[in-house]
Parts: structure tokens; sequence; C-alpha cells
């Protein structure tokens, strides 16, 4: 099996989805198809059981995506360590950002690579369904996440980043004339449901309760990303929250984000496996820890 066609095969494990794997690898859904059979044929059975509506895997496609994974990770780290190694670098440190605004926490980036020039520095997008994941696999090695995180198997550094939390609410919205907002606001209109994750974080990102104690709607459909929450709170009447620094790397014509002054809103943290420590980890802490928190007020 070819390691193109390897690579194909686990990302359509993980997207279930041919056009999705498609468009992720940038081929065609055909060359997808083709590897998918070549595979089976070596194999001498199938994979995954396709219908008109969904793709999942089989048994044996299973049990092959467990043998192959860890074997196509370790050849991916090979080729970056000879990488690195004609650069004259020596590791890389994969930091997952959570919230949109890491440019404004380039101090932090800029003082990890002065300090420590024989390391790499990279800043990836992380989704927030299943946003430990990443961490878990070993696709990151730091993740930026909003607090607390009380996973048994995760280590919660230094606090990076503080922020007011603001609601949004479509342009046309009773709301949108008013200068903030009340968390009470929530209590009359509830919010979106966000994807499943642990009833804590959930609860520090917003609130189940209104101060006077009224519950806090969770309304479906579950929201699935940044593009379908906005769309969601630009057409109907449930209003969300989102952090402070949305109103910067987010403007948008049909939302208005309204400042919510009861509530003092998120702070965000480092968070990476304990299993994994190693050093560069430990160095970005300490560079958090030296600097002290940022925090976006507006």
């Amino acid at each position: 099996m070819e390691l193109r066609d390897i690579e194909i095969f686990l990302t359509l494990a993980e997207e279930l989805h041919f056009g999705r794997t498609a468009q992720r690898l940038h081929v065609s859904q055909a060359r997808v198809s083709q590897a998918l059979k070549k595979q089976e044929r070596g194999v001498g059975a199938r994979l995954f059981e396709r219908t008109s509506r969904n793709v999942r895997l089989t048994p044996l496609g299973e049990q092959l995506r467990e043998d192959l994974l860890p074997v196509y990770r370790g050849l991916q780290a090979s080729v970056e360590r000879a990488r690195l190694a004609a650069r004259g670098t020596t590791e890389v440190l994969r930091v997952g950002m959570l919230p949109s605004n890491a440019h404004d926490l380039r101090p932090y980036w800029e003082a990890f690579r002065a300090r420590h020039p024989q390391w790499a520095l990279r800043i990836r997008h992380n989704p927030f369904i299943d946003a430990f994941g990443p961490l878990r696999r070993g696709e990151i090695d730091v993740l930026v996440a909003w607090l607390p995180v009380e996973e048994p198997d995760l280590t919660v550094g230094p606090v990076i980043y503080t922020e007011h939390a603001v609601a949004l609410v479509a342009h046309d919205h009773e709301l949108a004339v008013r200068p903030s907002v009340s968390l009470e606001a929530f209590g009359d209109f509830g919010i979106w449901q966000g994807p499943a994750g642990p009833d804590y974080w959930a609860d520090a990102f917003t609130p189940f309760q209104t101060p006077s104690g009224r519950p806090i709607e969770r309304h479906s459909p579950i929201i699935k990303s940044l593009d379908d929450l906005f769309t969601q709170v630009a057409a109907g009447d449930v209003i969300h929250s989102l952090g402070a620094h949305v109103t910067r790397y987010h403007a948008r014509p049909d939302i208005v984000y309204l400042p919510i002054h009861d509530w003092p809103g998120l702070r965000w943290g480092l968070v990476w496996r304990s299993d994994t420590e190693f050093a560069p980890v430990r160095a970005l802490a300490q560079v958090v820890g030296d600097l002290g928190t940022a925090s976006h007020q507006e």
C-alpha cells in the first residue's frame, strides 16, 4: 500500500465522507474511490460499508486503521525530524488555538522563538468539536482552551489570556439597540446548543443559569462551527455568547456584539497531555509565566 493511499484511507476513516476526504486532501473523489478499491482488492475484503446515506468502517477496516495510524504518524514524524535537522532545528512545538486571536498572542510566540531558536513553533486552528481529541491523538502538543479543564489525563498550565464576553444578536433583534446586556437576557432567549462536551466546560462558557437562577435553555440544532453559529444567530431570535475577541476578528454586518455587563467572561489557558510533556511545552509555559496574562477588555 502506497503512502498516499494510506493517507487517503486514514482520512476517509476519520471523515466518513468521500467529498470531505477529497476536499481535505486536494484530490478528486474519483481518486479517493480508486485508492479504496485498490486497498480492498489487496486486503481481499471490504474496509467500509457504503450506502447512499452514510459511510462507516467495517470491523476489518477498524482493525486496519488502528494498525496503520501509529505507523503513518511515525513516518510523518520521521520526515518532519529530517526536515528540521536540515534547517538546524531539533524539535517543533505545535500549538492548537480554540480562539481566533493568535495574532494578539504574538508576544508569547516571539519570545519563545527568541529564547529557543533550536525549536520551531507552529500555530494551528483547533476545532471546538472534540476539542481535546487533537491533543489525545498527538496531533498537537499544547491547546489554548477556555478554562476550567478538568480532564484527568490533561495538565492545565498558566492562564495566557482573559477577556469579557459578548452577546451575539441579529442586527434587527430587539436587543441590538442596547449598549450592553445582562446575562438575564439569555434566560429570555436561550442560546444555541454546542457540541457534546463536559458540563463544567459548557457552564464556564455560557452558564446554565442566569444570576437570578433562571435556566438558560439550549436550543437545537447543535452548532458545529463558528460559521454555523453566525448563520443561525443572524437568521433567528436565539442569541449566543462568545469571547470579546470576536468583535475584532469576526466583524459582520448582520450581527451586533453587545458586552455582557454582569459576567466576567472567559479565561484561556495552556493545556497539554500529562504523559507527553516535553521540554518545548515547559518552555512555552515558562514564557507565559514570565510575560504574564494578556487581556482584551472591550
